[in-house]
């Protein structure tokens, strides 16, 4: 749900295991030297591009779009070469806006007030307290143990990978994958010692074509299953808000999962294919690795009274979330209560209302202690916030000072006229491509107000394309720096760099056609293309 740098993510467990040589060791020598490089580079060049393009005659653009090109210039190279943190360039952005005099700054702060930022705390909120009371590590353990799992191998992948994905619908990329991080090292673990015992040679982690694959999957999985629902990653709710904005469709929870979680659910079976086949097991039965499964949620004990109050609170946001899709669906789009409905009980209002119920719901009444701490709350990731409120700040003005009519208008002119789905198309490996270097937020940010612009510009529908771009942002499977999950598991040494980087460019490829051809069979039947 959340995402942060992934310079910033230690490699939590994976020393237990003696898979790496220090904790927070991720990036090798070279990449780390190449790391300050870019950061250097970034720090000078970003003032730089605001300069050329301040001073840069530009034609056809009012003063006020001409000083928000170069302010946008300055922010999109810092969060490309990030020498500062990513929410401090969006805040920075706009402040720059007000002393420029682009707007003033009431208008330039309100979009940080957005009830799209509340979602986003509220459901924060609440995978806060899941994760503080061990509900996520319940479910994974539970879902791994099936009986028809068993010992075998690729089934065990299968789970393995679809609990992230189930798990990342609700909860951030990087949290879900640093909890089943230590969870996939001790199966690993578990099957290099079968192994030694059954050949009498020793075997080691790295040595395993399934460790690799196993680390892979809890990572590109994490990324799939976060297109699922609108509260699943931040360039989803950066989409349907920058969509209602500027379009002037209104895109509820429930229906979003109708086209998103089809197109999650075949984008995972192609991860899981294409990982099983360049990865397979090396033994077809992983004996003992049930026993670890089943030991580790006995370990956990009975549900307490932390996990209850979390998953009740999390069931509330659920069914309040999906509730006016049922509504509608069996009611219709007309129905009173249906409207009712919408007007009062928003997302963002769901999200706080299980979010509140967290300070309720005693853990222990006693001593007056609560599912969830104030301490604890604040915990979340503000940052988040802060990125998604300066890139709709920035979004907004780029609507009202018409720059973003100016780009549509001018790269149309440049490629010109284009086809609704043909734009959909490029939006999604143009998304691919950027968030390869970038944070999915900044690049959902960056891009989906340009795509609308030039769909607007072109004349044809601009959510197909929006929805694509927005989807694509989520398509990080390359390198280990271009999202923290994929940093997570490379920093484990079971995931040679070379092997992130043929696994991810054929799941980039490909699960852009996939996502493509799901939004082109599915958007119609939704009556959103």
């Amino acid at each position: 749900m959340t995402e942060k740098s992934g310079r910033e993510v230690k490699n939590a467990g994976a020393d237990e295991f003696g898979l790496t040589s220090e904790p927070g060791e991720s990036l090798s020598e070279v990449e780390t030297r190449f790391e300050r490089f870019r950061r250097t580079i970034g720090l000078v060049m970003g003032p730089l591009v605001f300069l050329i393009l301040y001073f840069l005659p530009l034609h056809n653009v009012s003063a006020n779009a001409h000083t928000l090109a170069a302010v946008i210039g300055w922010v999109i190279t810092w969060w490309i070469t990030e020498p500062v943190p990513l929410p401090v360039t969006a805040v920075l952005g706009t402040v720059l806006c007000i002393l420029f005099g682009v707007a003033d700054a009431k208008t330039a702060f309100a979009p940080f007030a957005d009830p799209v930022i509340f979602l986003f705390m509220g459901s924060f909120m609440i995978a806060r307290a899941m994760t503080a009371h061990g509900l996520d590590k319940r479910f994974a353990y539970s879902m791994m143990c099936r009986h028809w799992v068993g010992n075998s191998a690729g089934r065990l992948l299968f789970v393995f990978g679809a609990t992230s994905a189930f798990i990342s619908m609700w909860i951030s990329n990087t949290a879900t994958t640093a909890m089943l991080f230590p969870i996939g090292l001790g199966i690993i673990s578990a099957m290099a010692e079968v192994i030694s015992k059954k050949t009498g040679k020793s075997m080691s982690p790295r040595q395993l074509r399934f460790g690799t694959g196993l680390m892979l999957i809890a990572a590109y999985a994490s990324s799939i299953g976060g297109i699922g629902t609108p509260v699943g990653t931040p360039p989803n709710l950066i989409g349907i808000a920058m969509i209602e904005r500027f379009a002037g469709v209104k895109i509820p929870f429930f229906k979003w999962m109708l086209f998103a979680v089809p197109s999650m659910l075949l984008m995972y079976l192609l991860a899981y294919s294409l990982l099983f086949l360049l990865h397979k097991p090396d033994v077809a039965r992983l004996e003992g690795c049930q026993d670890f499964v089943k030991g580790q949620l006995n370990k956990l004990g009975r549900w307490n009274r932390g996990e209850k109050n979390a998953f009740t609170a999390f069931s509330v946001a659920v069914v309040l979330w999906v509730l006016p899709g049922f509504l509608v669906l069996f009611m219709g789009n007309d129905s009173a209560l249906a409207k009712i409905y919408n007007s009062r009980m928003p997302e963002a209002g769901a999200a706080l209302i299980a979010a509140i119920l967290l300070f309720l719901l005693p853990v222990d009444w006693k001593k007056r202690t609560f599912t969830l701490s104030w301490r604890q709350a604040v915990e979340i990731d503000w940052g988040t916030l802060l990125l998604f409120g300066g890139g709709l700040s920035l979004g907004n003005l780029m609507f009202q000072t018409k720059l973003a009519n100016a780009l549509g208008t001018g790269i149309l002119n440049l490629f010109g006229a284009t086809s609704l789905w043909t734009l959909t198309l490029a939006g999604i490996y143009l998304a691919i491509l950027v968030t390869e270097t970038t944070s999915n937020t900044a690049a959902a940010t960056m891009l989906v107000p340009i795509v609308i612009s030039l769909a607007q510009a072109s004349g044809i529908n601009p959510i197909p394309p929006a929805i694509g771009t927005t989807l694509g942002c989520s398509w990080a499977f390359m390198l280990p720096v271009s999202t923290p999950p994929n940093a997570i598991v490379y920093g484990s040494g079971l995931v040679p760099i070379t092997k992130m980087i043929r696994a991810g460019v054929l799941l980039s490829l490909s699960g852009g056609t996939v996502v493509w051809l799901m939004l082109r069979l599915l958007l119609p039947l939704l009556g959103l293309a």
